[in-house]
């Protein structure tokens, strides 16, 4: 089977964990991934690789210095930012081949600034009281829909 040609972006990532739970699905799926820092965390690359056991290999990785570095080597792709401010369930977006799965901070989401410059929101519609979910566990979702929409599973 042929490479997706869909990525995943994280935004200045808090937890360690997650970027490793993150690098273990994009290994999973083949898919790159991209980290925008800085880290809410040291990179360590032992740490990292710890987290992500042996799929650390199995994924193209590529760090930017910040947003505007990240964007710039993007020009090309359309950014689809998972955020629950957003108004379209990932279910009715119309996903494209090439499009760039983007995920904020665990913490803080991203500023004002870069949800104004993505071009497209998508929510995982919520159950009553309930806040967000585990941000790897919400990309995997999203992830398999626009897979699944472009063809690619």
């Amino acid at each position: 089977m042929a490479k997706p040609n869909i990525k995943i972006a994280l935004f200045q990532p808090d937890i360690p964990q997650n970027v490793g739970a993150m690098i273990r699905l994009c290994a999973w799926l083949g898919l790159d991934l991209d980290i925008i820092e800085p880290c809410g965390f040291p990179w360590n690359e032992k740490k990292v690789k710890q987290s992500a056991m042996d799929y650390m290999n199995l994924v193209t990785i590529s760090r930017h210095s910040s947003w505007d570095a990240f964007r710039d080597s993007h020009k090309d792709s359309r950014i689809v930012l998972m955020t629950t401010k957003a108004s379209v369930p990932y279910t009715d977006y119309s996903f494209q081949d090439g499009d760039i799965l983007f995920a904020g901070r665990e913490s803080a989401g991203v500023p004002d600034n870069v949800h104004d410059d993505v071009d497209g929101r998508v929510l995982i519609t919520m159950h009553g009281e309930a806040r967000s979910l585990n941000i790897v566990n919400a990309t995997s979702m999203i992830t398999g829909e626009a897979l699944r929409l472009i063809g690619s599973i």
